[in-house]
């Protein structure tokens, strides 16, 4: 194992401090990396549901299509993240997962996490917090897509999407690369490919978003969560503490 820790093991460290061993334990699931291309799916709705996933680098998206032949996007994988974890109970896929970038991912089977929860309290523990964090994901959305103007669904989402991204990446000093799409973000907020467009450029000109292609530039991350009525508890570094562990 590297010195720098890996991505998933800094997304659990998020919750809970981590052993050495407990570290060892989750790297374990990376053992057998498989590179994917970008557009390439991971897997399709209805296929059998008999594994997870950890996204080692990149981008992905879950998805699901409409009657009418839209396609709404249901969430946005980061790195370290795990994929599949609603399903855990299902024997079929919910939904459709497509990679936005080019990727690094792991599988390992259902049966490889419960052998993880049966060598590591502290690591069940922190796999039911994430599960809850992803269904916080998909409420805070749904307010978003339901009762939010079009800038405030931009402002919310870029400023969601750097949360996120700074929780395993500190560095990050108001500027990340955004790989989605014009039609991407288009199906993730329920907005048309034109609309964005139009509400990048009224952020723009108020100050709030800089964007060249792919490179978002958030000048004022305050100014932008008023914008957006953005409120991350759902995100928030404030975690409750795991296991009566202080932080």
């Amino acid at each position: 194992m590297s010195q720098e820790k890996s991505c998933i093991v800094r997304h659990f460290n998020h919750y809970y401090s981590l052993s050495k061993d407990e570290e060892q334990l989750l790297d374990s699931l990376e053992e057998s990396p498989l590179d994917q291309k970008a557009g390439s799916l991971l897997w399709e709705m209805k296929d059998p549901a008999q594994e997870f996933c950890t996204l080692r680098s990149g981008w992905a998206y879950s998805y699901r299509h409409l009657e009418n032949g839209d396609r709404h996007i249901m969430e946005v994988y980061l790195p370290g993240d795990i994929i599949g974890l609603r399903e855990f109970a299902f024997s079929q896929r919910l939904e459709n997962v497509r990679f936005i970038t080019d990727a690094v991912v792991c599988r390992f089977p259902h049966k490889r996490m419960i052998d993880l929860f049966s060598q590591s309290l502290p690591l069940t523990s922190v796999m039911f917090a994430i599960s809850s964090r992803q269904q916080s994901l998909l409420t805070e959305r749904l307010v978003n897509l339901a009762r939010r103007t079009a800038r405030q669904k931009m402002a919310h989402f870029i400023h969601e999407m750097y949360v996120r991204l700074s929780q395993t990446n500190p560095a990050l000093t108001g500027q990340f690369r955004l790989p989605l799409s014009q039609e991407q973000l288009a199906d993730v907020l329920g907005l048309s490919p034109v609309h964005v467009s139009r509400t990048f450029t009224a952020l723009s000109e108020a100050g709030l978003i800089y964007r060249d292609r792919h490179h978002i530039n958030i000048p004022d991350l305050a100014a932008l969560a008023a914008e957006g009525e953005f409120d991350d508890c759902y995100l928030s570094d404030n975690v409750r503490p795991l296991l009566g562990q202080s932080e």
